[in-house]
């Protein structure tokens, strides 16, 4: 039995609680069972873009290393899109992969991945639509936004994280145990265990914690 893992990814914090990743690999071990694979881990990215590069996806880079230590060879996704809504990005991912003698099965497109230069050029057209959509998608919300801020004078967005009554002395929690040398998933287990709150969402999760942390996005926590 070939050994796998699994790359589940979804693009806005609302999703982390939804049922993308629940969708995502149900279809991923769907087709493992049906073709001998065994699914051995499971690397969620919770929140990040599809056309983010690689050393703004910290699940992928940990999938990497995991890749390149224990003699797993294989990474299974729900659909090419999961992978990069960039068709550079989805190409160089690709070729990246294969490049170090990994392969990647994608549960609902599988014959996309070969080599023959037809599927080939129906998978970057596939890749090129995902990255039309994704365009479409901000312009549009920046259109709502415009529409938005000439109707009222204003259009604001989530405050900073740290501003709202509390959260300075979580934004302190957080720094304290990252002092101690916690890892971002580690320190998000304990606030949850703790009993502390995030601004929305049940629960905490490392990325969120790394964006407060970093500053990349403090903008609550899902």
């Amino acid at each position: 039995m070939v050994k796998a893992f699994a790359y589940l990814r979804v693009s806005g914090k609302g999703q982390v609680e939804g049922d993308g990743f629940t969708r995502q690999l149900a279809a991923i071990r769907k087709y493992a069972e049906a073709n001998d694979i065994k699914i051995v881990k499971v690397f969620r990215e919770e929140g990040v873009s599809g056309t983010k590069e690689l050393e703004n996806r910290p699940a992928f880079l940990e999938m990497m290393t995991a890749l390149h230590s224990n003699g797993t060879k294989l990474v299974m996704v729900e659909k090419l899109d999961r992978l990069a809504r960039d068709l550079m990005i989805q190409e160089t991912i690709i070729g990246d992969l294969r490049k170090n003698g990994f392969d990647l099965v994608s549960a609902m497109e599988p014959d996309l991945l070969q080599d023959d230069p037809s599927r080939k050029l129906m998978r970057q057209i596939f890749g090129a639509i995902a990255e039309y959509e994704k365009t479409m998608l901000v312009i549009k919300l920046r259109g709502a936004r415009n529409r938005q801020r000439a109707k009222t004078g204003h259009c604001e967005g989530a405050k900073v994280y740290g501003t709202l009554p509390g959260e300075a002395e979580v934004i302190e929690r957080l720094k304290a145990l990252r002092a101690e040398g916690m890892g971002f998933d580690r320190i998000a287990a304990r606030l949850n265990e703790e009993g502390v709150k995030p601004r929305r969402g049940a629960r905490w999760h490392g990325l969120t914690v790394n964006n407060i942390l970093t500053g990349k996005g403090r903008k609550g926590d899902k």
